[in-house]
């Protein structure tokens, strides 16, 4: 028996809710073979299609929708929405999704939920272009128009911690725990946050695991040894036009950013750093630009970072990459360009 247009429609915004991704589908295509160019059905498939992460498809869906209602809200911020979460690769991309939220905040003024909405969107999308102080003030103004947003909080949480506010993340994530405790990030940052205090983290990686355990596998662990082979390895086989440049240059291998590089504005996550005079810019009568220069890796950071050994390895190698092309003095586009970022 053939189903109605209502009846299909009703069935995937259902299954949409429920997180039925597969039926969702489904349901909204049944839906629009009969209506095909209906505007809520089209919207409701971007929106599913978005879900599934297939975000080429969302975004070519969106972009029909824009071009009949250029002046839609729902459908400004959700094409915006598409763009800013695509991969972060593609700077355009987010400038785009700015810009359809630039159109749509103003009308938005009498909407609460949408102006907490466009400014969460614009915090995302200003962390993806490195933009951190504002994505902060962003998320800032999303939780205090829609304090019940947790993605919002979460982000603002993520922010503080960047931010190396700690005390501050550490009572926003003690919220986003409390309110949505099956957030899992909330516990993985409350773990970081008590690893930099030297108290017992491995509990909140432990409940950050059990919630999920593929986006937090068990950490890899190598011996100080084991790490120094790894990092010697790395240097082993740096291209032989590197090598001589690294006569003057300490390798070091910390735990942990220090509380000096934090206030230096390193990220408390950050693998590797590069301090000291890259060599194109030193100047041979500046005696400082012919100092000891230092490449430090984080080993805890490292470990965390990797699925498991392989990975670890290959991180330290790429880590080792990153920092001597600072030294050489790349900046972080050209070294995002050979595959180093």
């Amino acid at each position: 028996m053939t189903r109605t247009f209502d009846e299909a429609l009703d069935e995937a915004e259902v299954a949409l809710e429920e997180g039925d991704l597969d039926l969702a589908l489904r349901a909204v295509d049944e839906a629009l073979a009969s209506k095909r160019d209906d505007l809520h059905a089209l919207e409701l498939k971007g929106h599913v299609l978005a879900e599934l992460g297939e975000y080429a498809r969302a975004d070519a869906v969106f972009e029909r929708l824009l071009a009949r209602e250029p002046r839609n809200l729902s459908v400004l911020v959700a094409a915006a929405d598409v763009k800013i979460r695509e991969p972060w690769d593609d700077g355009s991309l987010v400038e785009t999704g700015l810009a359809l939220l630039d159109r749509a905040a103003p009308l938005a003024k009498d909407d609460e939920l949408m102006q907490a909405e466009i400014a969460f969107l614009q915090g995302l999308a200003f962390n993806h272009l490195g933009e951190f102080d504002e994505a902060l003030k962003r998320f800032e103004k999303a939780v205090s128009l829609e304090p019940e947003h947790g993605e919002a909080q979460l982000e603002r949480a993520i922010s503080l911690f960047e931010h190396a506010r700690l005390q501050e993340a550490k009572k926003a994530f003690e919220r986003v725990m409390r309110d949505w405790p099956d957030e899992p990030w909330s516990y993985h940052y409350l773990g970081l946050i008590a690893e930099r205090r030297k108290e017992d983290a491995e509990v909140w990686f432990a409940k950050a695991r059990e919630r999920a355990p593929e986006e937090f596998p068990n950490t890899q662990h190598l011996s100080d040894e084991e790490f120094d082979a790894a990092t010697r390895a790395a240097i082993d086989a740096l291209p032989a036009h590197a090598k001589p440049h690294l006569e003057n240059v300490i390798i070091d291998v910390e735990p942990l950013p220090s509380d000096d590089d934090l206030n230096e504005g390193l990220s408390p996550t950050i693998l590797g750093v590069f301090q000291g005079t890259p060599v194109d810019e030193r100047l041979s009568l500046h005696a400082e630009h012919h100092q000891t220069a230092r490449i430090v890796l984080f080993q805890k950071n490292l470990e965390r970072f990797a699925r498991n050994r392989e990975e670890l390895l290959e991180e330290i190698r790429i880590t080792v990459l990153h920092e001597v092309g600072h030294l050489l003095g790349l900046d972080e586009d050209e070294l995002a360009e050979r595959g180093l970022d």
